[in-house]
């Protein structure tokens, strides 16, 4: 285990290790890096979780082809670890993150019915498919049942931002994030826009604007996701997450229903738009139409932080002491705690349990952000 020690500089308080992004990542990283004994900050542009974490559908999809293949090892391991992940967070924060194991029925377009789908398993008959959710009419799509499970962004974010306030990470809210700072080309801290803070180790953990913040670019760029959510009637009309090429369904142990998602290049806009709802809503009516008379309850965009090649950053960067852990896309809830474990093994300078070289920050150009 590290040592760490508490400095002082000039009557300032330094920490260990500072986090910017108080997402499900930045979060998860402060909570095993507390565990280790460092003393950490997250220092959060807006409220810790309220972006592409909060907006994000919670899905745990780990493998087959909606999982780049140098990811697969990162997306299955971190899969296997979302029960104690999810217990650990409900124990210390008191707060359910409502995950579930009801499994996924996939259906495919007719055009991939000839591909080979043997990674997916036995097709559903339709009496299986009957039996399985009575209330989907999905037509004559070939449909596939997947051991996969959901939580609950919102829950599971709120339930990490309590166990890493009970394990004595600090916060500093509403306070962005605007530079890394530098003494003899080392880490010595950040610059915000109200403040300083300073920390030896610093992790950019910033999500879609990661790529902001000195003294590194990083290719990262926000992709919006437009989603809405209804109230289901019973609460348990659909028990399974429901994934079509249309649309999909994530049901809530309270009732609810999410319908998303659309993947947009819209830069920083999170509005959504009446059209783009509505052709969600008619999506998840044409699979289900027993939910007609759903109320709708509310409807949101969020941006996930994008990269070139769809993989994301993980790792040091050319500068001693700063590091990068970002670029999750679509796989931002389902990659947290593994992303935890494999950041904090390098940020201690130990070998992570993964090869992280094709997520390494070099695979691009980091170029200096002037000043």
């Amino acid at each position: 285990m590290p040592s760490y020690i508490l400095l002082y500089n000039a009557g300032m308080r330094t920490w260990d290790v500072i986090v910017i992004g108080g997402g499900i990542v930045g979060l998860s990283l402060s909570i095993e890096l507390r565990k280790k004994g460092a003393s950490v900050l997250v220092v959060e542009r807006g409220e810790p979780g309220h972006e592409a974490s909060r907006a994000a559908g919670g899905m745990l999809v780990d493998s087959g082809r909606e999982t780049p293949l140098p990811l697969q090892p990162l997306a299955m391991a971190s899969a296997r670890m979302y029960p104690e992940f999810a217990r650990e967070l409900h124990v210390e924060s008191g707060m359910s993150v409502d995950l579930r194991d009801d499994g996924t029925i996939l259906f495919l377009s007719s055009s991939d019915e000839d591909d080979d789908n043997s990674e997916l398993g036995s097709r559903l008959a339709p009496a299986q498919l009957a039996q399985l959710e009575p209330s989907l009419m999905p037509g004559d799509r070939p449909a596939f049942y997947l051991q996969e499970r959901s939580v609950d962004p919102r829950a599971l974010t709120a339930a990490a931002w309590k166990t890493a306030k009970n394990r004595g990470v600090d916060f500093s809210s509403g306070d962005e994030v605007i530079a890394v700072n530098l003494s003899d080309d080392r880490v010595t801290g950040v610059t915000t826009t109200k403040t300083a803070f300073l920390a030896p180790k610093v992790v950019n953990c910033a999500g879609a604007w990661a790529g902001q913040i000195g003294p590194h670019t990083f290719p990262t760029r926000p992709v919006k996701g437009q989603m809405l959510c209804i109230a289901m009637h019973p609460r348990d009309l659909i028990k399974h997450v429901v994934r079509s090429p249309d649309v999909y369904l994530i049901p809530r142990s309270d009732g609810r229903l999410l319908i998303g998602a659309t993947v947009e290049e819209a830069g920083f806009d999170k509005r959504t738009d009446v059209v783009t709802i509505k052709r969600l809503h008619h999506a998840a009516l044409a699979l289900v139409p027993n939910l007609a008379d759903a109320r709708i309850l509310e409807d949101w965009a969020g941006l996930r932080p994008g990269t070139p090649d769809g993989l994301p950053i993980l790792g040091a960067t050319a500068t001693p002491g700063y590091y990068v852990a970002t670029g999750h896309f679509r796989d931002g809830i389902l990659l947290a705690p593994i992303t935890a474990q494999v950041m904090a093994q390098v940020i201690e300078g130990r070998n992570p349990d993964y090869d992280l070289a094709a997520f390494s920050p070099s695979r691009f150009s980091q170029t200096p952000i002037s000043t």
